[in-house]
């Protein structure tokens, strides 16, 4: 979130570098603790490198299977980490596959399971 200055009252925003790492740190910790996880990744303005202040991180999160409503699966993953809002989408890996030519090329994958990063 955007932090206050020590001498300020101004409110800083997160640089999109910070942001961009600190979604690469969580989306390993992520998998980490969660071994469904098979890939996580960002679109929308960081991915396209024009985020500015007040824009929120657009999260896609793909998992092994889930019994969840996709309308209920962010609530299960906590982003409170991450420097800015974040919204999560969370797909299973046969629903990615039917979804996923909506996003285009957009999307910038910080982890992918079986790959080092």
């Amino acid at each position: 979130m955007p932090v206050r200055s020590l001498r300020s009252s101004v409110l800083k925003w997160p640089d999109a570098q910070t942001v961009q790492v600190a979604v690469r740190r969580w989306a390993q910790r992520l998998a980490e603790e969660h071994p469904d996880v098979l890939r996580v990744g960002y679109f929308g303005s960081y991915a396209r490198g024009d985020a500015g202040v007040g824009s929120d991180l657009d999260v896609i999160l793909i998992v092994d299977r889930t019994e969840t409503p996709f309308w209920r699966r962010a609530a299960d993953w906590d982003a409170t980490d991450l420097p800015v809002p974040t919204d999560i989408l969370v797909y299973t890996s046969a629903e990615w596959q039917a979804v996923s030519g909506r996003f285009g090329r957009e999307v910038v994958w910080v982890y992918i399971k079986g790959e080092h990063s």
